[in-house]
Formats: structure tokens, C-alpha cells, sequence
């Protein structure tokens, strides 16, 4: 039992850690492109969808070298220095150079990468197929904290604001750049787990083997996970997986700095049309927390399994993309400074936007809490790897929905999404049905998952 409150505690820390380092860095994703445009008057020419692009790229890249990097740092040490990336990177909007903001959008790639490979490892440690599916809820729920916080300052410091001011902006980034650090400090509180073997088992001989077989295993270890993370690539379950997952990268990227642009960019919103960004993120967070909250904290008393979580989360977002076509404007996502005075088929409400924020947050929690349970569990002896190419898929997909975010119409980014979402809710299906049949092969409760 004792071993298990710790293993619970370090999901709790691993949760809040990431609530904090994320309460910065999405309020950043979410104000970026906002900011920036009442920046290009100046010296500054950068995009923040162009930055977005670079980080989710650089991310897919580096997937396939961090569980080697996890390997030979461990987890623990490996988030404490992405969070340090993360820091710097929102740092750079304090006081904005072009070079400053792409060099830094290049390293936090790299830090995210082995971020979230480390986080899965750290998850699937603490956990066994009993509790992954709890533990990916109290996670997910912790971490989509960040959507309230950071939002709801913004909401309230910039209530009826069109310009922000470089006062403000300062002041916005100087504080998401302390909370990102007190995120960071936090990873030190994980508990490292007890070594399993015996006593006395191979004590004598790591002593007279000394410091270089240890490098040498290191070694080892980090060229077993390449090579893990390149077999698993080609699996069945992982190919068919891959189009869920490229599926939460295309809305995350939505979300996370699409619709906030579309909503700030609305003249018909009049003078809340900025604060009205940070309200959007409080909804998409308490829409996230709830979906981790029910299917995850509960997931015990759900004797279905996970298809019918991911069946709600595809319904969900279905009517949420229907009513933001009906309400945005089709060149919101890339109006100018201005703003467009365009109305789609209705008036813009301030209603209907929250309503479909709150939605896209609940269905996006349906998607990412099974696929941390399932991935939890079919790949528990091999969760760095498996990590790795879930990151490695929904970021190369974020980094070109960023990409053709500066130029496609708000109905195409729509399309694409329910394509996409349409077929990764069938594969996901499939491949939760052979979880199935492998538990029940084995005897298990299928409820356990």
C-alpha cells in the first residue's frame, strides 16, 4: 500500500508539475499570435503560427532520438531541463527579436520532445493496467488546470482592450515566465521508485565493473530504445493508432491557437473581442478537466471499455466544428490587425463561441485520456518508445496544421478535421477491440482497462 500511495503521489506531482509549466506555455500559444500582430508595427517580424509550425516540426524530428535521450538522463532529470526550455521560450516574448523567437521555437521543439517521452515513462512507471486508466485521468485533469489559470488572468487584465500595449504584454509574459519555473522546480519531488531486485543480487559485481560499464549499459539502454521506437513504428496497433493520434495533433492545434485567433480577430465582438480569447481558454480547460475528471477518475465503474469515450469525443467535436462554421467568419483564422467585419450564417455570438470552446476542450479530453490509458497499456514494458511515436505523430500533424493555418479558409481547417477524425475514431476502435480479446484471452475484467 505504501508503495502505491507513492506511486499515486507521483502522478499528482507529475499532473501539477505540467499544470504549471503549461498554464504559461499554452496561455503563451493562445496570446502569441495576438500579440505578435500588435508587434509587426515595429522591429518584430514574426509569425506565431510560423513558430508553432517550427516547434511541432522540430518535435516530430526529435522524437526519434528522445527515448535514447530519456534513457541516458532518466526521467525525472530529463523534465527538469525541457522545463527550463520551456521558461526561456515564453521569456523571449518579455522583451521580442525575430532571431530570439525562432531560435527559441527550435529548442523548445527538442525539449518537448523528450518533455512528453519522459512524462509517459513516468506514467506508465507509476502505474499498472489496473490504474493506467485512472492515473491517465488524474493527469490529464491536473494538466488542463493550466487552461483556467493563465486564461483567466488574461481575460480579466485585458477586458476591453483592442491594442495591447507593451506594458501589458511584459507583464503577462514576466509572470507565465515564474510560474513556467515553479513547474519546473516541482519535478524534483517525484519520487524515484525502489529497485525490485534482491539485495545482494549483482551488488559486488557492478563495484569491480565500475563507472565504465555503466556508461556502457547507458549506452546499451539508449540504442535499445532507438531501435524499440523504430519496430514499434511499424506494429499494427501503432500504425492504426497514428490516425487518432494525427487526429489530436490537427486539433490541438485548433484549439490551442487557431480558434483563439479567430474569436480575436471577430469585430462584431466589438471591445471584449481580446478578452474574449482568454474566456475561450477557461472553457476549453474546464471542458478538458471535466472529460478527464469522468473518464478517467471513473473509469472503474465504465464496463465498456474506451470506445465508447472516444464515440462521444468524435460526437462531441462534430457538433462543436458545425456550430463554429455557422458562427465564425471564413477568413477569421487570417484577418489582419484590423480584425474582419465579415458575418458568416448567423450573427457572431459570444455564446455560441464558449459553448463550442467548452466542447472542443471536453472531446479533445475523450481522445487523449484513452490514448494515454491504451498506449499504457499494450506498451507498459515499452512506454518511452511508445511515447515517443505518439508525440512524434501528433506533432509533425500540429506542425502542418500550423503551417496551412496562415493560409487556408477557417471551412478548409474544418474539413480537414472531421476527415481525419472520421477514420482515427475507426482505427482506434480496431485497435481497442484486439485489447479486448487479449485481456479476455488472459482472463482480465475488461472494466480493469
Amino acid at each position: 500500500m505504501a508503495s502505491e500511495g507513492k506511486k499515486l503521489f507521483n502522478i499528482i506531482i507529475l499532473g501539477v508539475s505540467f499544470m504549471f509549466i503549461f498554464t504559461a506555455f499554452q496561455s503563451c500559444g493562445n496570446i502569441a499570435q495576438t500579440v505578435i500582430t500588435n508587434l509587426n508595427s515595429t522591429d518584430f517580424h514574426g509569425s506565431g503560427y510560423t513558430s508553432m509550425s517550427i516547434i511541432y516540426g522540430v518535435l516530430s524530428a526529435s522524437n526519434l532520438i528522445s527515448p535514447s535521450l530519456v534513457a541516458i538522463v532518466g526521467p525525472q532529470f530529463s523534465m527538469v531541463i525541457s522545463g527550463v526550455f520551456y521558461s526561456l521560450y515564453i521569456a523571449v516574448f518579455i522583451q521580442p527579436a525575430t532571431w530570439a523567437f525562432y531560435t527559441a521555437s527550435v529548442l523548445i521543439g527538442i525539449a518537448a520532445a523528450v518533455l512528453w517521452t519522459a512524462q509517459g515513462n513516468c506514467l506508465t512507471e507509476n502505474s499498472d493496467e489496473n490504474t493506467i486508466g485512472r492515473n491517465s485521468g488524474i493527469f490529464w485533469a491536473l494538466l488542463q488546470f493550466s487552461l483556467i489559470f493563465g486564461n483567466m488572468y488574461i481575460y480579466f487584465a485585458w477586458q476591453g482592450k483592442t491594442h495591447i500595449s507593451e506594458s501589458d504584454r511584459r507583464t503577462v509574459f514576466i509572470a507565465l515566465t515564474v510560474i513556467s519555473l515553479v513547474g519546473t522546480v516541482l519535478f524534483f519531488l517525484i519520487r524515484k521508485q525502489e529497485d525490485t531486485k534482491a539485495p545482494g543480487d549483482d551488488d559486488s559485481t557492478n563495484e569491480i565493473l565500475g563507472e565504465s560499464s555503466s556508461a556502457r549499459n547507458t549506452m546499451m539502454r539508449a540504442v535499445a530504445a532507438f531501435k524499440k521506437s523504430i519496430t514499434l513504428s511499424f506494429t499494427k496497433e501503432m500504425l492504426l493508432l497514428s490516425v487518432t493520434t494525427a487526429y489530436t495533433g490537427l486539433v490541438l492545434t485548433f484549439f490551442s491557437g487557431v480558434y483563439g485567433t479567430c474569436i480575436g480577430a471577430v469585430n462584431k465582438f466589438g471591445s471584449e473581442e481580446k478578452s474574449l480569447i482568454g474566456l475561450s481558454g477557461i472553457f476549453i480547460g474546464v471542458g478538458e478537466i471535466l472529460g478527464g475528471g469522468i473518464f478517467g477518475l471513473l473509469s472503474k465503474k465504465n464496463r465498456s471499455g474506451r470506445n465508447p469515450v472516444v464515440m462521444l469525443g468524435i460526437l462531441v467535436h462534430f457538433i462543436a466544428f458545425y456550430l463554429i462554421f455557422f458562427n465564425m467568419p471564413n477568413d477569421a483564422p487570417i484577418a489582419p490587425m484590423e480584425g474582419t467585419d465579415q458575418v458568416a450564417y448567423m450573427i457572431p455570438s459570444k455564446e455560441v463561441a464558449m459553448l463550442c470552446s467548452f466542447l472542443l476542450g471536453l472531446g479533445d479530453s475523450c481522445f487523449n485520456t484513452q490514448l494515454l490509458s491504451i498506449l499504457g497499456f499494450l506498451y507498459s514494458e515499452d512506454s518511452a518508445p511508445a511515447f515517443a511515436i505518439f508525440k512524434f505523430v501528433q506533432s509533425i500533424c500540429a506542425a502542418v496544421a500550423y503551417f496551412y493555418s496562415n493560409y487556408f479558409l477557417l471551412q478548409w481547417q474544418l474539413l480537414i478535421m472531421v476527415l481525419v477524425g472520421f477514420f482515427g475514431t475507426i482505427t482506434f476502435f480496431t485497435v481497442e477491440w484486439g485489447a479486448a480479446a487479449a485481456l479476455a484471452a488472459r482472463g482480465s475484467d475488461y472494466s480493469s482497462i
